[in-house]
């Protein structure tokens, strides 16, 4: 594009985004994030995330961090048990000793693990991007909305499912999967709650009937993170006349919606702690791919969003940073190093994202959780 180094912008402060500053900066190319949070502490900062080796621990080792990555993760209790309504477990799934390494760290200390990483003044923080006008030959000035204006050579959207830059590049939006999850999580389960702590095990839980769900997964701390699971409508809470933000009316909803479900399972509704957070589940089409449009590209839930089933959607998002990053600082031009990049990230992008749809349908079919137990038997990622 020029013979220059390129100006290069990243747009969006996830791990995804950070990864690839990280292995930009340490192989010599200068980089700009912006993230539309004022701070790194504004806002909330998200739950456990699972790294792959295969992913998030590759991205790791080229961002040059696995050995800090390692003093703050711990491993994966692994463990998945399926039951039906009556608490009945179908299957019991442990991992056999020397199987795939998987580490899980919290979302927070991960991003400050990365933001640590980079040269002062990389993130420039409450700059949330308004549009994008192209100027020619793949430059694009980029507009935030305090009216400030800058222009690169290459914008990187990194920016999750509701990204700024991705109409640039494709036309689709991302679709409502017809599931929603009610979050929640019960706190020190062991020692408040001994019962529902074995119930759900060392892992995670899912106890499935008929289009509904209670998900449970053990955190750190003996902290339970929990999900109510339907199909219907994403405007539940509206259509049944009740606020989100009120915790009883909305659990009094929730144990009408799972009346019938054995007693152990509906403590997971009753027992919780603090509120209910609305999650319904989008979507981007199987597969996404977009045409080639010098100096813009995508990675992670802005690339590639689909729903939580296949598990590692932040590992991913890092490896889409690291390799592109890897391509940009090979020293092709940076377009080349681009179509390389997208060659590689939207196949494989697709296959996970295929995967993690079938593995929704199953979890939620009208005969679940029958379908789900042959999926989990013989349809692993």
């Amino acid at each position: 594009m020029h013979p220059t180094t390129p100006r290069i912008a990243i747009i969006g402060a996830g791990p995804g985004g950070l990864t690839c500053a990280r292995v930009l900066q340490r192989s010599g190319v200068p980089v700009t994030v912006f993230a539309h949070e004022t701070s790194v502490a504004a806002g909330p900062q998200g739950g456990t995330l699972e790294l792959r080796m295969a992913t998030g621990r590759t991205a790791l080792r080229a961002a040059g961090l696995d050995e800090e990555f390692t003093a703050i993760a711990r491993p994966v209790r692994r463990e998945v048990r399926l039951l039906d309504h009556t608490a009945t477990v179908l299957l019991q799934d442990a991992p056999a000793p020397g199987g795939p390494d998987r580490t899980e760290v919290d979302r927070a200390g991960l991003r400050r693990l990365l933001l640590a990483s980079l040269t002062a003044g990389t993130v420039h923080w409450g700059r949330y991007l308004r549009t994008l006008h192209p100027l020619g030959d793949g430059r694009h000035k980029a507009e935030f909305d305090d009216g400030h204006t800058e222009t690169f050579d290459l914008v990187i959207g990194a920016d999750g499912a509701w990204s700024r830059v991705r109409p640039m590049l494709s036309d689709h939006t991302p679709h409502y999967s017809g599931v929603t999850f009610v979050e929640t999580g019960i706190e020190d389960a062991d020692r408040r709650h001994p019962d529902l702590a074995r119930l759900v095990g060392s892992g995670s839980m899912l106890a499935l009937s008929a289009g509904k769900g209670l998900l449970a997964r053990r955190h750190s701390r003996g902290h339970l993170l929990v999900y109510a699971a339907f199909r219907g409508s994403q405007d539940w809470a509206l259509e049944a006349g009740v606020r989100v933000t009120d915790t009883e009316a909305v659990r009094a909803v929730l144990l009408d919606g799972f009346a019938g479900w054995d007693d152990r399972l509906l403590a997971l509704l009753r027992d919780n702690d603090g509120g209910f957070i609305n999650r319904p589940l989008f979507a981007l089409p199987v597969p996404h791919a977009w045409t080639h449009t010098p100096g813009l590209t995508l990675l992670g839930d802005a690339a590639h969003l689909m729903t939580p089933f296949a598990g590692g959607g932040a590992g991913l998002a890092m490896l889409d940073g690291c390799e592109l990053a890897r391509a940009l600082a090979e020293g092709s031009a940076p377009d080349a190093a681009v179509r390389a990049y997208e060659s590689t990230v939207l196949p494989r992008a697709a296959r996970t994202a295929e995967y993690a749809a079938r593995a929704l349908a199953a979890a939620f079919a009208p005969d679940a959780p029958d379908v789900m137990l042959r999926f989990l038997r013989a349809d692993r990622p």
